[in-house]
Formats: structure tokens, C-alpha cells, sequence
């Protein structure tokens, strides 16, 4: 077992978490000792929602382990029952409980609830939170839905919309972006779940024509069982940038036997037009490393290398359930995918890379800001700053125009440092000044990226060293350095630092 201080999924009960707190009329019947009673922190404090999430523990303590924890449960099934009156309950243990061997699943059979009661069973130490989130939900639909008879009329225009769940990356602007999408090629969206859908929506998923499948980690296998028993096709394009949004429209167009065509170019898809008009010097070619959950990060590769012109030097996931599409993505792009739940052999990647940019989730903001590299954040594992108050999509045409401004943004522009270059030696608008604010006599605080090395430069090599803009010169230091070490040379002159250059650009 290794310690870590970082994780990018938590484990499947968490998971169970994310689907129970987005529907309504669920209640989720955890059996876990008092440590593992985290819910409220995840989903009031991080995605700031105003109510706790519906989540019952027995919360047993060391004493109990020698009384009768099954009762335990028991109780607590039966109390939460009695208090929350849901139309469904789903029953599971936690990790540290899953120990102990109580079977929640047969106990809250024996209460004869008169209710649906679907147990979870969700093998803690070989599985995580995104499996723990696909299963929960295909056990809720497989459990619920009643299959519509051949005979049934039924809308051919209509469809459900699976995946968005709670604690998801943007899923709540995602949902909005997709349905307004949809609505506008005449397709009416019978359910949505798991978000805000209740068990008696769940029952109705049969009645729609197909299934679009936003978030494959979450709703896929439901996805598969709905195309078996409902033969309800589903859509496998994930609408995220401006290619794959209209790959989907054709794909949900086929599907629904609806005209393509009038929400095919839509005027609001700023994002080609945009990245056409930046400084070439300054987006294209740029050397990008990206992580995350196999959807967001397939997605983000595609745009970064056909949207962006970015160079696509480092791809990979924590999605191990994942991983085959998304080596086969990265052999396209010539490159090797790294499948790890480990943030230091991420860390480790990316400074042998050297990017200069990172996508990636938390963690990868975290060690992007140790390395000095820009980031943006593409995928959940997230933190309280990416669940925003303001309308911020990922999919469809305006989630394009947001990834544009949240990617290209931490890149110096080309007409900034045209700036910086003309008015180098400039009173005020130079390295050595201090801030405007503080007055010209103050002094300008130096980082160590900043100071010269112990003696290992020319002099010729340290002034050429000192036009290369500030806010990018401890890069440069520290890859010259780096080139320099490894070739084994004491002294570093103007030749080292422009082979040094030439080598980090490829």
C-alpha cells in the first residue's frame, strides 16, 4: 500500500455519493464508522449546494464492533425511512466497513421497506469513484425502468440526456448549453438523470427514442443496458469544441430524422475565428501536456492539436476503465498515454516534458504552479474555484468559446510582449522597476529565477539572457542549465543557450 497525500478519485461509495445527491426522492443508506461521514464537505463546501446531501450513515464506533453491527443498520435503514420518506433507497457499506461483512443489501431487505431498496455492491479496494458512480446508476435505471411495449406510441424526436451528476466538472452549464441545443433542433428531452431526475423519472427513461450520453464514465453502461432492453440507440460523440459539437448535432440528427443543418454553423462558435486571429507565434505549435478523466482529456486533445494548432506533447488519464481509446488516441497524435492514479509520476512527466502549457485537473494545477507552467483546469478532480457562479459550459459552441479563453488566456499574448520588448529599458516598464504603485524609489523584491547563476554563464551569455522577457527568463535559466548538466558542460555560453532553445522547441 503507498501513501499518497494527493488522489484523483475517491473510493466507489463516493462515487454512489455523486449520483444520490443529484436525483431527488433517493436516499442513500451508507453503513460507515464515524471518520467516513464526509458527504456534507464535499457538496456544501466545494460545490456550495444549499442543502445536505441525502445521505443516512450508522456512523459505528470502535465499541460497536463487538455488539451487533447489523442492527445497527437496521436502524438506521428504518429511521431514514421514517424521516426523509423517499420514493427509493439505495444501500451500501464504505470502505472500512465493507470489513466487517454485514451485507446491507440482505439487512434492509429484511425491513420490508415498501419501497424500492437497491443494494450497491461496490468492492472498495479494486474499484473508485467513477466505477462506483456507473455502477450506482446502472443499478437505479437496470432496477427501475420499465421497458416501453412494442405497441406503445412514443415521439420518435425525443430523447434523455445521462451522465450530469453531482460534484461534476460544469455539469450543470453543460445540461443547459446541450438542451438549449437540442430544443433547438426539435427534440424534446424526456429525462434528464441523473441530475435533478427522481425515481419515477427513471421509470420513464423508456419512453424516449434514444440517449445522449454526455459523460461516458458515468452513464455508458446504464447507456448500453437502455440500448439492450429499451433498444434505445445512443449517441457516443461527446459535444466538447467546436468539431466534435458538430459531429454530435449530425450524429443526434441522424438519430432524431432532423435536419442538420440550420444549427450547424451557429454564429455564436467564436472559438475558429478567434484562434485564426491570435499571434501565430503565440498558439501555434505550443508544446501542451494534458491529464484528466478519459472524456475531458480525449476532448481536449482533439481541440488543443485540430482547434488550436497546439502541440500535443503528453496525454493521459487517471481512468483505468478508459484507457484503451485513449492510448489509441495518443498513438494518433505519436505519443505514448500515461494511465496513472499516481500525481508524482504526473509530476515527474511533465517536468521531464517541460510543456508550456498544462491542462489538467486540481493536481495538475498544483504542480504546474511548483514547475512555473501555465495551466487551466479541464476535468474534475476540481476544487471550489471551478464550480463558478457565472455561466461557464464546456460542450456545445459557447463551451468552446469558454475553453478558448480559459486555455489561451495563461499564454502571454504576442502584442504584450511586443510591448515588453519595446519599452525594456523603460524608467517604469522594465524588470528592475518596482511596481507603479509603490513609487519609483522602491525596489523591485528578486527571485531567484531572476539572479545570476554561480559563476557557470559568460558574461555574453548572461546579457543575452537578459532579453528574454522576464516573466519567462527562470524558464529559460533552468532549461539551459538542465541542457547544460546533462551534456556534462562547466561553462555556459551563448551557444548553449540557443542549442538549449532549439532543443525545448521541438
Amino acid at each position: 500500500m503507498q501513501l499518497t497525500l494527493w488522489t484523483y478519485e475517491g473510493p466507489p461509495h463516493v462515487g454512489a455519493m455523486r449520483i444520490a445527491t443529484a436525483m431527488k426522492g433517493l436516499h442513500y443508506v451508507l453503513h460507515a464508522p464515524q471518520g467516513d461521514t464526509y458527504a456534507d464537505l464535499l457538496f456544501t463546501m466545494i460545490e456550495r449546494r444549499a442543502a445536505r446531501p441525502p445521505v443516512t450513515y450508522t456512523t459505528f464506533q470502535a465499541r460497536d464492533l463487538g455488539g451487533d453491527t447489523a442492527e445497527l443498520f437496521k436502524t438506521a435503514c428504518a429511521d431514514a425511512y421514517a424521516r426523509f420518506q423517499p420514493q427509493a433507497i439505495i444501500v451500501g457499506a464504505s470502505c472500512t466497513a465493507e470489513l466487517i461483512q454485514d451485507d446491507p443489501g440482505g439487512l434492509a431487505k429484511a425491513l420490508a421497506l415498501p419501497i424500492p431498496v437497491i443494494p450497491l455492491e461496490l468492492p472498495s479496494y479494486q474499484k473508485k469513484e467513477n466505477w462506483g458512480a456507473s455502477e450506482t446508476f446502472y443499478q437505479i435505471v437496470r432496477t427501475l425502468c420499465t421497458p416501453r411495449k412494442p405497441e406503445t406510441e412514443f415521439n420518435p424526436r425525443s430523447c434523455n440526456i445521462l451522465g450530469p451528476t453531482a460534484l461534476g466538472f460544469r455539469h450543470r452549464d453543460d445540461l443547459a448549453e446541450i438542451t438549449r441545443l437540442l430544443e433547438r433542433m426539435g427534440i424534446t428531452v424526456n429525462v434528464i438523470a441523473p441530475f435533478n431526475a427522481t425515481p419515477d423519472d427513471i421509470r420513464r427513461l423508456g419512453d424516449a427514442a434514444f440517449n445522449v450520453v454526455l459523460y461516458p464514465e458515468t452513464a455508458e453502461t446504464a447507456g448500453r443496458w437502455l440500448e439492450r432492453n429499451c433498444k434505445q440507440p445512443m449517441t457516443t460523440v461527446v459535444p466538447i469544441g467546436v468539431t466534435a459539437t458538430r459531429e454530435f448535432i449530425r450524429e443526434v440528427a441522424r438519430l432524431a430524422g432532423v435536419d442538420a443543418a440550420p444549427v450547424l454553423d451557429d454564429s455564436t462558435a467564436r472559438l475558429p475565428w478567434y484562434s485564426r486571429s491570435v499571434d501565430s507565434t503565440y498558439l501555434t505549435g505550443k508544446r501542451v501536456f494534458i491529464f484528466g478523466d478519459a472524456t475531458h482529456a480525449m476532448a481536449a486533445a482533439r481541440i488543443a492539436k485540430e482547434e488550436l494548432g497546439f502541440d500535443v506533447v503528453g496525454l493521459g488519464s487517471y481512468s483505468r476503465e478508459f484507457a484503451r481509446p485513449l492510448r489509441a488516441l495518443a498513438e494518433e497524435l505519436g505519443i505514448e498515454a500515461l494511465i496513472t492514479d499516481d500525481y508524482l509520476e504526473v509530476e515527474a512527466k511533465v517536468a521531464e516534458l517541460q510543456p508550456e502549457l498544462v491542462l489538467g485537473t486540481q493536481m495538475e494545477r498544483h504542480i504546474a504552479k511548483k514547475l512555473g507552467i501555465p495551466c487551466a483546469v479541464i476535468s474534475a478532480p476540481v476544487h471550489v474555484q471551478d464550480f463558478p457562479a457565472r455561466y461557464s459550459p464546456q460542450m456545445g459552441f459557447e463551451g468552446a468559446n469558454v475553453i478558448f479563453d480559459s486555455w489561451v488566456h495563461p499564454l502571454m499574448m504576442g502584442l504584450e510582449e511586443h510591448l515588453i520588448h519595446m519599452f525594456r529599458n523603460d524608467f517604469e516598464f522594465n524588470d528592475k522597476a518596482a511596481p507603479s504603485h509603490l513609487g519609483h524609489g522602491a525596489a523591485k523584491p528578486h527571485s531567484r529565477a531572476q539572479e545570476s547563476g554561480p559563476g557557470g554563464w559568460t558574461p555574453d551569455a548572461e546579457r543575452e539572457l537578459q532579453k528574454v522577457p522576464f516573466f519567462v527568463r527562470g524558464k529559460a535559466r533552468r532549461n539551459t542549465e538542465r541542457f547544460a548538466a546533462e551534456r556534462g558542460l562547466s561553462l555556459i555560453t551563448v551557444e548553449t543557450l540557443y542549442d538549449a532553445k532549439a532543443h525545448y522547441s521541438r
